[in-house]
Protein backbone atom coordinates (compact mmCIF):
# COMPACT_ATOMS: atom_id res chain seq x y z
CA UNK A 1 0.00 0.00 0.00
CA UNK A 2 1.09 3.57 -0.70
CA UNK A 3 0.82 4.60 2.98
CA UNK A 4 1.60 1.58 5.10
CA UNK A 5 0.97 3.37 8.40
CA UNK A 6 -2.17 5.18 7.27
CA UNK A 7 -4.49 3.17 9.50
CA UNK A 8 -2.41 4.22 12.53
CA UNK A 9 -2.30 7.90 11.64
CA UNK A 10 -5.74 8.66 10.19
CA UNK A 11 -9.09 8.26 11.96
CA UNK A 12 -12.10 6.79 10.18
CA UNK A 13 -14.36 9.45 8.72
CA UNK A 14 -17.42 8.71 6.59
CA UNK A 15 -19.97 10.68 4.59
CA UNK A 16 -22.48 12.70 6.58
CA UNK A 17 -26.21 13.25 6.05
CA UNK A 18 -27.98 16.53 5.57
CA UNK A 19 -30.00 17.37 8.72
CA UNK A 20 -33.22 15.39 8.95
CA UNK A 21 -35.27 18.58 9.10
CA UNK A 22 -33.92 19.54 5.68
CA UNK A 23 -33.85 16.21 3.88
CA UNK A 24 -37.41 15.13 4.68
CA UNK A 25 -38.72 18.09 2.67
CA UNK A 26 -37.90 16.40 -0.64
CA UNK A 27 -36.95 13.10 -2.28
CA UNK A 28 -33.40 14.00 -3.25
CA UNK A 29 -30.27 12.17 -2.12
CA UNK A 30 -28.88 13.71 1.07
CA UNK A 31 -25.42 12.16 1.44
CA UNK A 32 -22.60 14.72 1.67
CA UNK A 33 -19.45 13.49 -0.16
CA UNK A 34 -16.09 13.57 1.60
CA UNK A 35 -14.33 15.34 -1.27
CA UNK A 36 -11.14 14.23 -2.98
CA UNK A 37 -8.72 14.81 -0.11
CA UNK A 38 -10.99 13.26 2.49
CA UNK A 39 -11.53 10.23 0.29
CA UNK A 40 -7.78 9.85 -0.34
CA UNK A 41 -7.15 9.98 3.40
CA UNK A 42 -9.69 7.23 3.99
CA UNK A 43 -8.20 5.12 1.19
CA UNK A 44 -4.81 5.51 2.88
CA UNK A 45 -6.22 3.67 5.91
CA UNK A 46 -6.33 0.37 3.94
CA UNK A 47 -3.75 -1.55 5.93
CA UNK A 48 -2.04 -4.00 3.52
CA UNK A 49 -3.55 -7.06 5.22
CA UNK A 50 -1.78 -10.33 4.63
CA UNK A 51 -5.22 -11.72 3.74
CA UNK A 52 -7.69 -9.00 2.64
CA UNK A 53 -10.85 -10.33 4.22
CA UNK A 54 -12.88 -7.58 2.56
CA UNK A 55 -12.76 -9.89 -0.49
CA UNK A 56 -14.73 -12.52 1.41
CA UNK A 57 -17.47 -10.00 2.12
CA UNK A 58 -17.83 -8.64 -1.43
CA UNK A 59 -20.13 -10.73 -3.68
CA UNK A 60 -18.76 -9.17 -6.90
CA UNK A 61 -15.13 -9.79 -5.86
CA UNK A 62 -14.10 -6.14 -5.97
CA UNK A 63 -10.31 -5.72 -5.76
CA UNK A 64 -10.72 -3.35 -2.86
CA UNK A 65 -7.11 -2.89 -1.64
CA UNK A 66 -6.00 -2.25 -5.23
CA UNK A 67 -8.36 0.64 -5.91
CA UNK A 68 -7.89 2.01 -2.41
CA UNK A 69 -4.18 2.30 -3.19
CA UNK A 70 -4.86 3.87 -6.60
CA UNK A 71 -7.09 6.51 -4.99
CA UNK A 72 -4.42 7.28 -2.41
CA UNK A 73 -1.91 7.68 -5.27
CA UNK A 74 -4.40 10.04 -6.99
CA UNK A 75 -4.76 7.71 -9.98
CA UNK A 76 -8.54 7.92 -10.08
CA UNK A 77 -8.93 6.84 -13.70
CA UNK A 78 -7.05 3.59 -13.16
CA UNK A 79 -9.05 3.08 -9.96
CA UNK A 80 -12.22 3.38 -12.06
CA UNK A 81 -10.96 0.81 -14.56
CA UNK A 82 -10.13 -1.57 -11.74
CA UNK A 83 -13.49 -1.05 -10.03
CA UNK A 84 -15.46 -1.56 -13.25
CA UNK A 85 -13.59 -4.76 -14.02
CA UNK A 86 -15.64 -6.48 -11.32
CA UNK A 87 -18.76 -4.31 -10.93
CA UNK A 88 -20.83 -2.88 -13.79
CA UNK A 89 -22.71 -0.40 -11.61
CA UNK A 90 -20.67 0.80 -8.59
CA UNK A 91 -22.79 3.97 -8.39
CA UNK A 92 -25.71 1.69 -7.39
CA UNK A 93 -23.82 -0.36 -4.82
CA UNK A 94 -21.99 2.74 -3.58
CA UNK A 95 -25.37 4.08 -2.53
CA UNK A 96 -27.60 1.15 -1.54
CA UNK A 97 -25.30 -1.78 -0.67
CA UNK A 98 -25.11 -2.55 3.08
CA UNK A 99 -21.33 -2.97 2.60
CA UNK A 100 -20.58 -6.51 3.78
CA UNK A 101 -17.01 -5.71 2.68
CA UNK A 102 -16.71 -3.23 5.56
CA UNK A 103 -17.98 -5.82 8.02
CA UNK A 104 -15.13 -8.08 6.80
CA UNK A 105 -12.46 -5.37 6.97
CA UNK A 106 -9.67 -6.23 9.41
CA UNK A 107 -10.02 -2.77 10.95
CA UNK A 108 -13.61 -3.65 11.81
CA UNK A 109 -12.16 -5.70 14.66
CA UNK A 110 -11.74 -2.29 16.29
CA UNK A 111 -15.00 -0.82 14.89
CA UNK A 112 -13.09 1.42 12.45
CA UNK A 113 -13.34 -0.30 9.05
CA UNK A 114 -12.10 1.41 5.90
CA UNK A 115 -14.95 3.42 4.33
CA UNK A 116 -14.98 1.10 1.31
CA UNK A 117 -18.50 1.95 0.16
CA UNK A 118 -17.80 5.69 0.26
CA UNK A 119 -14.55 5.31 -1.69
CA UNK A 120 -16.29 3.13 -4.28
CA UNK A 121 -18.99 5.75 -4.79
CA UNK A 122 -16.42 8.55 -5.04
CA UNK A 123 -14.48 6.66 -7.74
CA UNK A 124 -17.46 6.07 -10.01
CA UNK A 125 -18.91 9.54 -9.51
CA UNK A 126 -15.57 11.08 -10.49
CA UNK A 127 -15.36 8.74 -13.49
CA UNK A 128 -18.72 10.00 -14.78
CA UNK A 129 -17.78 13.61 -14.12
CA UNK A 130 -14.59 13.25 -16.13
CA UNK A 131 -16.11 11.33 -19.05
CA UNK A 132 -14.10 8.17 -18.48
CA UNK A 133 -17.09 5.82 -18.80
CA UNK A 134 -17.62 5.74 -22.53
CA UNK A 135 -19.63 2.98 -24.25
CA UNK A 136 -17.59 -0.17 -24.88
CA UNK A 137 -18.86 -1.32 -28.26
CA UNK A 138 -17.91 -4.82 -29.38
CA UNK A 139 -15.66 -4.72 -32.44
CA UNK A 140 -16.76 -8.20 -33.57
CA UNK A 141 -20.40 -9.30 -33.62
CA UNK A 142 -21.21 -12.97 -33.02
CA UNK A 143 -24.51 -13.12 -34.86
CA UNK A 144 -26.14 -14.62 -31.77
CA UNK A 145 -29.25 -13.11 -30.21
CA UNK A 146 -30.04 -13.23 -26.48
CA UNK A 147 -33.29 -12.25 -24.75
CA UNK A 148 -33.25 -11.07 -21.15
CA UNK A 149 -36.50 -10.73 -19.21
CA UNK A 150 -36.36 -8.19 -16.41
CA UNK A 151 -34.24 -5.04 -16.26
CA UNK A 152 -33.27 -5.02 -12.60
CA UNK A 153 -29.59 -5.09 -11.61
CA UNK A 154 -29.15 -8.76 -12.63
CA UNK A 155 -30.70 -8.22 -16.06
CA UNK A 156 -28.81 -4.98 -16.65
CA UNK A 157 -25.46 -6.50 -15.67
CA UNK A 158 -26.00 -9.56 -17.87
CA UNK A 159 -27.14 -7.43 -20.80
CA UNK A 160 -24.09 -5.17 -20.65
CA UNK A 161 -21.67 -8.10 -20.42
CA UNK A 162 -23.28 -9.98 -23.32
CA UNK A 163 -23.42 -6.89 -25.52
CA UNK A 164 -19.74 -6.25 -24.91
CA UNK A 165 -19.07 -9.86 -25.90
CA UNK A 166 -20.64 -9.11 -29.29
CA UNK A 167 -24.08 -10.63 -28.91
CA UNK A 168 -27.30 -8.87 -29.91
CA UNK A 169 -29.23 -8.35 -26.67
CA UNK A 170 -32.98 -7.72 -26.34
CA UNK A 171 -33.92 -6.64 -22.82
CA UNK A 172 -37.65 -6.91 -22.02
CA UNK A 173 -39.19 -4.84 -19.22
CA UNK A 174 -42.87 -4.81 -18.26
CA UNK A 175 -42.73 -1.24 -16.94
CA UNK A 176 -42.16 1.98 -18.86
CA UNK A 177 -38.55 2.37 -17.72
CA UNK A 178 -35.61 0.14 -16.85
CA UNK A 179 -34.29 -0.61 -13.38
CA UNK A 180 -36.67 -3.01 -11.68
CA UNK A 181 -36.66 -2.47 -7.92
CA UNK A 182 -33.78 -0.02 -8.36
CA UNK A 183 -36.30 2.31 -9.97
CA UNK A 184 -39.65 1.28 -8.53
CA UNK A 185 -38.70 -0.02 -5.07
CA UNK A 186 -35.73 1.95 -3.75
CA UNK A 187 -36.80 5.53 -2.92
CA UNK A 188 -35.18 8.42 -4.76
CA UNK A 189 -33.76 9.80 -1.53
CA UNK A 190 -31.54 6.70 -1.38
CA UNK A 191 -30.73 6.58 -5.10
CA UNK A 192 -31.84 9.10 -7.70
CA UNK A 193 -33.02 7.57 -10.96
CA UNK A 194 -30.95 9.64 -13.36
CA UNK A 195 -28.16 7.26 -12.37
CA UNK A 196 -30.09 4.42 -14.02
CA UNK A 197 -30.95 6.52 -17.07
CA UNK A 198 -27.27 7.31 -17.57
CA UNK A 199 -26.36 3.60 -17.60
CA UNK A 200 -29.25 2.77 -19.92
CA UNK A 201 -27.96 5.34 -22.41
CA UNK A 202 -24.49 3.80 -22.18
CA UNK A 203 -25.91 0.30 -22.78
CA UNK A 204 -28.03 1.44 -25.71
CA UNK A 205 -24.87 2.83 -27.31
CA UNK A 206 -23.25 -0.56 -26.73
CA UNK A 207 -26.02 -2.30 -28.65
CA UNK A 208 -28.57 -3.38 -26.02
CA UNK A 209 -32.15 -2.97 -27.27
CA UNK A 210 -34.66 -2.16 -24.53
CA UNK A 211 -38.28 -3.22 -25.02
CA UNK A 212 -40.58 -1.46 -22.52
CA UNK A 213 -44.16 -2.33 -21.71
CA UNK A 214 -43.52 -5.96 -22.62
CA UNK A 215 -44.77 -8.32 -19.91
CA UNK A 216 -43.57 -11.73 -20.99
CA UNK A 217 -46.23 -14.29 -20.19
CA UNK A 218 -48.97 -11.64 -20.29
CA UNK A 219 -48.69 -9.63 -23.51
CA UNK A 220 -45.76 -11.51 -25.05
CA UNK A 221 -45.67 -15.27 -25.65
CA UNK A 222 -42.67 -16.89 -23.88
CA UNK A 223 -42.56 -19.63 -26.52
CA UNK A 224 -42.13 -17.02 -29.26
CA UNK A 225 -39.32 -15.43 -27.29
CA UNK A 226 -37.58 -18.80 -26.95
CA UNK A 227 -37.99 -19.53 -30.66
CA UNK A 228 -36.62 -16.19 -31.84
CA UNK A 229 -33.49 -16.12 -29.66
CA UNK A 230 -30.43 -18.33 -29.25
CA UNK A 231 -30.63 -18.08 -25.46
CA UNK A 232 -33.02 -16.57 -22.92
CA UNK A 233 -32.17 -15.34 -19.43
CA UNK A 234 -34.92 -14.68 -16.87
CA UNK A 235 -34.06 -12.10 -14.19
CA UNK A 236 -37.55 -11.06 -13.13
CA UNK A 237 -36.90 -10.84 -9.41
CA UNK A 238 -38.76 -12.29 -6.43
CA UNK A 239 -42.01 -10.33 -6.66
CA UNK A 240 -44.37 -12.46 -4.58
CA UNK A 241 -44.67 -10.63 -1.24
CA UNK A 242 -45.06 -12.44 2.06
CA UNK A 243 -48.60 -11.82 3.27
CA UNK A 244 -50.12 -11.63 6.75
CA UNK A 245 -53.30 -13.67 6.57
CA UNK A 246 -55.02 -12.65 9.77
CA UNK A 247 -58.45 -11.32 10.68
CA UNK A 248 -59.02 -7.88 9.21
CA UNK A 249 -56.50 -8.25 6.40
CA UNK A 250 -59.18 -7.16 3.92
CA UNK A 251 -59.67 -3.76 5.57
CA UNK A 252 -58.86 -0.65 3.56
CA UNK A 253 -55.54 0.85 4.57
CA UNK A 254 -53.65 -2.45 4.81
CA UNK A 255 -51.22 -2.66 1.89
CA UNK A 256 -48.08 -4.39 0.74
CA UNK A 257 -45.01 -2.18 0.87
CA UNK A 258 -44.47 -2.77 -2.83
CA UNK A 259 -47.89 -1.31 -3.58
CA UNK A 260 -46.93 1.81 -1.63
CA UNK A 261 -43.29 2.53 -2.57
CA UNK A 262 -43.57 2.35 -6.39
CA UNK A 263 -46.41 4.87 -6.35
CA UNK A 264 -44.18 7.52 -4.81
CA UNK A 265 -41.30 6.67 -7.12
CA UNK A 266 -43.63 7.16 -10.07
CA UNK A 267 -44.73 10.53 -8.73
CA UNK A 268 -41.12 11.67 -8.39
CA UNK A 269 -40.33 10.32 -11.87
CA UNK A 270 -43.44 12.02 -13.29
CA UNK A 271 -44.82 8.71 -14.53
CA UNK A 272 -48.57 8.16 -14.65
CA UNK A 273 -49.96 5.98 -11.85
CA UNK A 274 -50.81 2.35 -12.59
CA UNK A 275 -54.21 2.74 -10.92
CA UNK A 276 -56.48 5.40 -9.47
CA UNK A 277 -56.10 4.31 -5.83
CA UNK A 278 -53.30 6.36 -4.32
CA UNK A 279 -51.78 5.13 -1.06
CA UNK A 280 -50.63 8.14 0.95
CA UNK A 281 -49.40 8.56 4.51
CA UNK A 282 -50.09 12.27 5.00
CA UNK A 283 -51.81 12.98 8.31
CA UNK A 284 -52.01 9.26 9.16
CA UNK A 285 -50.74 7.01 11.91
CA UNK A 286 -48.58 4.57 10.00
CA UNK A 287 -47.49 1.14 11.19
CA UNK A 288 -44.85 -0.73 9.20
CA UNK A 289 -44.72 -4.48 9.83
CA UNK A 290 -41.24 -5.81 9.01
CA UNK A 291 -37.83 -4.65 10.14
CA UNK A 292 -35.71 -4.87 6.99
CA UNK A 293 -34.61 -2.41 4.31
CA UNK A 294 -38.04 -2.30 2.68
CA UNK A 295 -39.59 -1.38 6.00
CA UNK A 296 -37.00 1.36 6.43
CA UNK A 297 -37.86 2.69 2.95
CA UNK A 298 -41.53 2.78 3.93
CA UNK A 299 -40.61 4.84 7.00
CA UNK A 300 -38.63 7.45 5.07
CA UNK A 301 -41.32 7.73 2.41
CA UNK A 302 -44.14 8.01 4.98
CA UNK A 303 -42.31 10.76 6.86
CA UNK A 304 -41.77 12.71 3.63
CA UNK A 305 -45.45 12.38 2.81
CA UNK A 306 -46.33 13.95 6.16
CA UNK A 307 -47.30 11.01 8.35
CA UNK A 308 -48.63 11.90 11.80
CA UNK A 309 -46.56 9.10 13.35
CA UNK A 310 -44.62 6.03 12.19
CA UNK A 311 -44.13 2.81 14.14
CA UNK A 312 -42.14 -0.18 12.90
CA UNK A 313 -42.84 -3.65 14.28
CA UNK A 314 -40.40 -6.57 14.11
CA UNK A 315 -41.21 -10.17 15.06
CA UNK A 316 -37.59 -10.92 15.97
CA UNK A 317 -36.11 -9.94 19.31
CA UNK A 318 -34.04 -6.76 19.48
CA UNK A 319 -30.51 -7.51 18.27
CA UNK A 320 -27.48 -6.56 20.34
CA UNK A 321 -26.04 -3.08 19.90
CA UNK A 322 -22.62 -4.62 19.20
CA UNK A 323 -21.68 -8.02 17.86
CA UNK A 324 -19.07 -10.34 19.38
CA UNK A 325 -16.28 -9.83 16.87
CA UNK A 326 -14.40 -12.99 17.89
CA UNK A 327 -17.49 -15.03 17.04
CA UNK A 328 -18.80 -13.26 13.92
CA UNK A 329 -15.92 -11.55 12.10
CA UNK A 330 -15.37 -11.53 9.10
CA UNK A 331 -18.95 -12.67 8.45
CA UNK A 332 -21.98 -10.38 8.32
CA UNK A 333 -23.08 -9.92 11.94
CA UNK A 334 -26.52 -9.74 13.48
CA UNK A 335 -26.70 -6.43 15.32
CA UNK A 336 -29.05 -3.49 15.73
CA UNK A 337 -28.93 -1.33 12.61
CA UNK A 338 -30.37 2.17 12.57
CA UNK A 339 -30.99 3.60 9.11
CA UNK A 340 -31.21 7.24 8.10
CA UNK A 341 -35.00 6.80 7.88
CA UNK A 342 -35.18 5.60 11.50
CA UNK A 343 -33.35 8.75 12.53
CA UNK A 344 -36.00 10.89 10.86
CA UNK A 345 -38.61 10.21 13.50
CA UNK A 346 -39.81 6.59 13.65
CA UNK A 347 -40.38 4.39 16.68
CA UNK A 348 -39.47 0.70 16.70
CA UNK A 349 -40.72 -2.24 18.71
CA UNK A 350 -39.35 -5.79 18.70
CA UNK A 351 -40.67 -9.27 19.52
CA UNK A 352 -44.18 -8.28 18.42
CA UNK A 353 -46.74 -10.30 16.47
CA UNK A 354 -49.90 -8.75 15.06
CA UNK A 355 -52.81 -11.11 15.71
CA UNK A 356 -55.58 -9.20 13.98
CA UNK A 357 -56.65 -5.87 12.49
CA UNK A 358 -59.86 -4.08 13.40
CA UNK A 359 -61.52 -1.04 11.89
CA UNK A 360 -64.54 1.13 11.35
CA UNK A 361 -66.60 1.39 8.19
CA UNK A 362 -64.21 -0.93 6.39
CA UNK A 363 -61.12 1.15 7.25
CA UNK A 364 -58.32 -0.16 9.48
CA UNK A 365 -58.07 1.60 12.84
CA UNK A 366 -56.20 -0.74 15.18
CA UNK A 367 -53.64 -3.52 15.34
CA UNK A 368 -54.12 -6.10 18.07
CA UNK A 369 -50.68 -7.33 19.02
CA UNK A 370 -48.93 -9.63 21.45
CA UNK A 371 -45.34 -9.91 22.55
CA UNK A 372 -43.49 -13.16 21.86
CA UNK A 373 -40.56 -14.95 23.48
CA UNK A 374 -37.32 -16.08 21.86
CA UNK A 375 -39.16 -19.05 20.33
CA UNK A 376 -41.80 -16.68 18.91
CA UNK A 377 -44.46 -18.01 21.25
CA UNK A 378 -47.03 -15.51 22.61
CA UNK A 379 -46.39 -14.28 26.14
CA UNK A 380 -49.56 -14.51 28.22
CA UNK A 381 -50.89 -11.16 29.35
CA UNK A 382 -48.69 -9.13 26.96
CA UNK A 383 -51.45 -8.19 24.53
CA UNK A 384 -51.68 -4.55 23.47
CA UNK A 385 -53.25 -2.39 20.78
CA UNK A 386 -51.85 0.14 18.32
CA UNK A 387 -53.85 2.80 16.52
CA UNK A 388 -53.27 2.91 12.79
CA UNK A 389 -54.74 4.50 9.68
CA UNK A 390 -52.23 2.92 7.29
CA UNK A 391 -50.51 -0.45 7.68
CA UNK A 392 -47.65 -1.39 5.36
CA UNK A 393 -46.61 -5.03 5.11
CA UNK A 394 -42.85 -5.16 4.55
CA UNK A 395 -42.12 -8.75 5.51
CA UNK A 396 -40.10 -9.73 2.50
CA UNK A 397 -40.77 -11.80 -0.60
CA UNK A 398 -41.29 -15.53 -0.80
CA UNK A 399 -40.41 -16.30 -4.44
CA UNK A 400 -40.94 -15.08 -8.02
CA UNK A 401 -44.43 -14.88 -9.49
CA UNK A 402 -45.21 -18.30 -10.94
CA UNK A 403 -48.27 -17.38 -12.97
CA UNK A 404 -47.61 -16.33 -16.55
CA UNK A 405 -44.07 -16.72 -17.85
CA UNK A 406 -42.68 -19.38 -15.51
CA UNK A 407 -45.81 -21.52 -15.75
CA UNK A 408 -45.84 -21.23 -19.53
CA UNK A 409 -42.18 -22.18 -19.82
CA UNK A 410 -42.63 -25.15 -17.49
CA UNK A 411 -39.40 -24.61 -15.57
CA UNK A 412 -38.63 -26.65 -12.49
CA UNK A 413 -38.70 -24.79 -9.19
CA UNK A 414 -36.61 -25.36 -6.09
CA UNK A 415 -38.23 -26.16 -2.70
CA UNK A 416 -38.54 -22.43 -1.96
CA UNK A 417 -40.37 -21.73 -5.21
CA UNK A 418 -37.48 -20.09 -7.06
CA UNK A 419 -36.35 -21.10 -10.55
CA UNK A 420 -34.04 -24.10 -10.16
CA UNK A 421 -30.58 -23.36 -11.55
CA UNK A 422 -27.11 -23.74 -10.03
CA UNK A 423 -24.34 -21.14 -9.82
CA UNK A 424 -21.98 -23.13 -12.06
CA UNK A 425 -23.89 -22.53 -15.30
CA UNK A 426 -27.20 -20.83 -14.31
CA UNK A 427 -29.06 -23.22 -16.63
CA UNK A 428 -32.69 -23.97 -15.85
CA UNK A 429 -34.45 -27.26 -16.56
CA UNK A 430 -35.49 -25.92 -20.00
CA UNK A 431 -33.01 -26.01 -22.87
CA UNK A 432 -31.28 -22.65 -23.60
CA UNK A 433 -33.15 -20.98 -20.71
CA UNK A 434 -31.05 -19.48 -17.92
CA UNK A 435 -32.01 -17.80 -14.63
CA UNK A 436 -30.20 -15.34 -12.36
CA UNK A 437 -30.75 -12.82 -9.59
CA UNK A 438 -33.61 -12.95 -7.11
CA UNK A 439 -35.66 -15.10 -9.48
CA UNK A 440 -33.07 -17.84 -8.92
CA UNK A 441 -31.66 -17.18 -5.44
CA UNK A 442 -34.65 -15.56 -3.70
CA UNK A 443 -34.80 -12.03 -2.32
CA UNK A 444 -31.32 -10.65 -1.83
CA UNK A 445 -29.08 -7.62 -2.32
CA UNK A 446 -28.40 -5.50 -5.40
CA UNK A 447 -24.75 -6.55 -5.25
CA UNK A 448 -25.69 -10.24 -5.37
CA UNK A 449 -27.94 -9.57 -8.36
CA UNK A 450 -25.06 -7.89 -10.21
CA UNK A 451 -22.80 -10.85 -9.43
CA UNK A 452 -25.34 -13.36 -10.70
CA UNK A 453 -26.04 -11.34 -13.85
CA UNK A 454 -22.34 -11.20 -14.66
CA UNK A 455 -21.80 -14.89 -14.02
CA UNK A 456 -24.90 -15.90 -15.99
CA UNK A 457 -23.64 -13.78 -18.90
CA UNK A 458 -20.40 -15.72 -18.97
CA UNK A 459 -22.30 -19.02 -18.87
CA UNK A 460 -24.52 -17.91 -21.78
CA UNK A 461 -21.46 -16.76 -23.74
CA UNK A 462 -19.85 -20.20 -23.22
CA UNK A 463 -23.11 -21.89 -24.21
CA UNK A 464 -23.30 -19.91 -27.45
CA UNK A 465 -19.63 -19.78 -28.42
CA UNK A 466 -18.00 -22.79 -26.72
CA UNK A 467 -15.73 -20.58 -24.64
CA UNK A 468 -15.78 -17.12 -23.07
CA UNK A 469 -13.42 -14.29 -22.20
CA UNK A 470 -15.98 -12.69 -19.89
CA UNK A 471 -14.93 -12.67 -16.21
CA UNK A 472 -16.72 -14.81 -13.65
Amino acid sequence: MGKVTGFLEIDRRDRKYLPASDRIRNYKEFMIPLGDEGTRDQAARCMNCGIPYCHTGCPVNNQIPDWNDLVYLNNWEEASRNLHSTNNFPEFTGRVCPAPCEASCTLNLEETPVTIKTIECAIVDKAWQNGWLRPEVATVKTGKRVAIVGSGPAGLAAAQQLARAGHAVDLFEKHAKAGGLLRYGIPDFKMEKHLIDRRVAQMEAEGVTFHYGVHVGVNRDPAELMASHDAVLVTGGAEKPRDLQIEGRELAGVHFAMDFLPQQNRRVGQEPPLNNHPILANGKRVVVIGGGDTGSDCIGTSIRQGALSVMQLEIMSKPPEMEDKLVTWPNWPLKLRTSSSHQEGADRDFSVVTQRFSGENGQVKKLHCVRVDAKMQPIAGSEFELKADLVLLAMGFVHPVHEGMLAALGVKLDPRGNVMANVNDYKSSVDKLFAAGDMRRGQSLVVWAIREGRQAARSIDEFLMGSSLLPR
